[in-house]
This record gives C-alpha cells, structure tokens and sequence, in this order.
C-alpha cells in the first residue's frame, strides 16, 4: 500500500526542513539567520503560498509560489519560485500533487498565468516542467550583484 501524502501550508516549524531544502536545491549553505527572517517574511505574507508534503514521517517536498498584480497582464500572475522533491521522492507523483495545490489557488483567485523559471544548468527540469503543463515561452536575462 501506497503511504499517504499529506499537502499542507508550510508553518514556521518547517523551517529547517525548508532550509535544509533550499541548500541542496542551490548546492551550496546559505546564512541561516538571513534565511530564517525572509522565511518567516515569506510564509506570512497573504500574496504567497508555500506548502509541503509530507507522510506520516517526514518532509517530502514543497514549493513556494508568489502572486503579484502586473501591468502587462492586467492582473494577477503566480510565480513559483521553489519547488524541491527529496531525491528519494521523485518520480512518484509528489510533485504533481504539489502543482495540483497551486493550480487550484490559481483557479480560485483568477490568475492570469502560472510561470515557473529553472537553472539552465538543470536541463531535465525542462521536461519535468513541459509534462506538468508548462509552455517554455520566455527567456529569462539576470544581472548579478
């Protein structure tokens, strides 16, 4: 039998597993204390939505989206911003079910459009992208400081 998964809103007892997360998504440690205070800004801010999922015994995943009102788009527009599955999850739907939440919060609140950017050094996200729905349509340029 198949363990259930359980989607939730992230709370801030989830901290060290978001954390613990986000280090291995980014493959480097990032400051803790600077990471706590945009975590806790993050989860309580009502135009974002971060979830995790879960089984009766640990952190399986989650995904932080954002929302914001853009002139371009005469509306509201959601960006996910992280989205991670523990390497001994994936392939069994754990992500699906996480875009599945987001897809419903999109519908319920009207969103334009859903997009989603990825590290062109993770090539197979692409694909994993392009099998949930997604359309490759823009490019992304960054400058950084």
């Amino acid at each position: 039998m198949k363990p259930k998964i359980k989607i939730r809103k992230v709370e801030k007892q989830d901290l060290d597993f978001v954390y613990k997360a986000i280090c291995e998504l980014e493959n480097e440690i990032l400051d803790f204390e600077v990471f706590e205070t945009i975590f806790n800004e993050n989860i309580s801010n009502p135009k974002n939505l971060y979830l995790i999922a879960e089984n009766e015994k640990e952190g399986l995943g989650f995904i932080s989206f954002h929302t914001q009102n853009l002139l371009h788009h005469c509306g509201l527009v959601g960006e996910i911003q992280e989205f991670f599955i523990h390497q001994k999850y994936r392939g069994q739907g754990v992500g699906r079910l996480l875009i599945n939440e987001i897809l419903n919060y999109a519908e319920q609140h009207n969103l334009k459009s859903i997009e989603v950017t990825t590290n062109k050094k993770r090539v197979e996200n692409v694909a994993i992208y392009e099998n949930l729905g997604f359309t490759l349509s823009h490019n992304k340029f960054t400058i950084y400081k």
